[in-house]
């Protein structure tokens, strides 16, 4: 009886992360570049062509949060058409704060 209940207890949870996974994360912040972030670099741009620039010459599109920068992965048309504005993003992101090898 205790087995049953294990299990169905570990599907249960299953189901309610992957539900979790799938709705993603909302985060509110302005459309930059990873390289610039929040502090634009080239003089005499907006921060929209400044963005642009910089994507161009082989950055990616970010989303600036105060102090932090995430890379945003994805439709990049969409992205660019609101470079250098405040917007709010939904997705599913991966932050890394240290990293292993797994055990086999």
């Amino acid at each position: 009886m205790r087995s049953r209940l294990a299990i169905l207890i570990g599907v249960v949870l299953i189901g309610v992360t992957a539900a979790f996974a799938q709705s993603g994360q909302t985060f509110t912040g302005t459309v930059t570049d990873a390289m610039c972030g929040a502090h634009h670099m080239i003089p005499g741009k907006s921060a929209a062509e400044c963005t642009r620039e910089c994507v161009k010459a082989g950055s990616s599109y970010a989303l600036a949060i105060g102090d932090k920068v995430y890379t945003l992965k994805g439709d990049k048309t969409k992205v660019d058409s609101l470079a250098g504005q405040k917007v709010t993003v939904k997705g599913n992101i991966i932050s890394v704060s240290s990293i292993t090898p797994a055990k086999s």
